[in-house]
């Protein structure tokens, strides 16, 4: 049996038996390295055209998207880990206090940036969750084609 991570495929028995930080930025490398070249290019490209403000607005929205990848990877994996079925109830519970927290956060530092350098906050956070989630479906697709 295969457990699908967004860093591809691992067996049952590489998983651990508890959740660490460590263990989580073990699966998820690719994630890191997507969202380090996103905020560098971010950065590069906006410091170019002189936009300070709006470059380091990409890189907070790069890692807030960052940070959600991870809390949604960390509660994926502790579920994994347990042998459990997560019912629809606590999946929506779990979803919902996240979104409303990065909603939150993600609003505060659209404020402090201000208009319109705020937009790079947005758009870091949304361009890095479409490309987190396109590296999340094509190893499931892959998994589907093989099976």
């Amino acid at each position: 049996m295969t457990v699908t991570m967004t860093t591809g495929e691992s067996s049952v028995g590489d998983l651990p038996t508890k959740v660490t930080v460590g263990t989580l930025l073990k699966f998820q490398r690719k994630a890191i390295l997507l969202a380090a070249g996103m905020a560098g290019a971010g950065l590069w490209v906006s410091v170019g055209f002189g936009r300070w403000g709006l470059g380091f607005a990409i890189v907070t929205g790069v890692g807030l998207g960052l940070f959600n990848h991870f809390a949604t990877e960390w509660w994926g994996l502790k579920i994994v880990v347990a042998g459990a079925s997560p019912t629809r109830g606590a999946m929506t519970r779990s979803t919902i206090l996240r979104l409303t927290t990065l909603t939150a956060v993600a609003a505060v530092a659209a404020v402090i940036f201000g208009w319109p350098d705020a937009l790079g906050v947005l758009f870091g956070l949304a361009i890095f969750r479409l490309i987190a989630l396109v590296m999340t479906t094509i190893p499931l697709l892959k998994e589907l084609k093989n099976q």
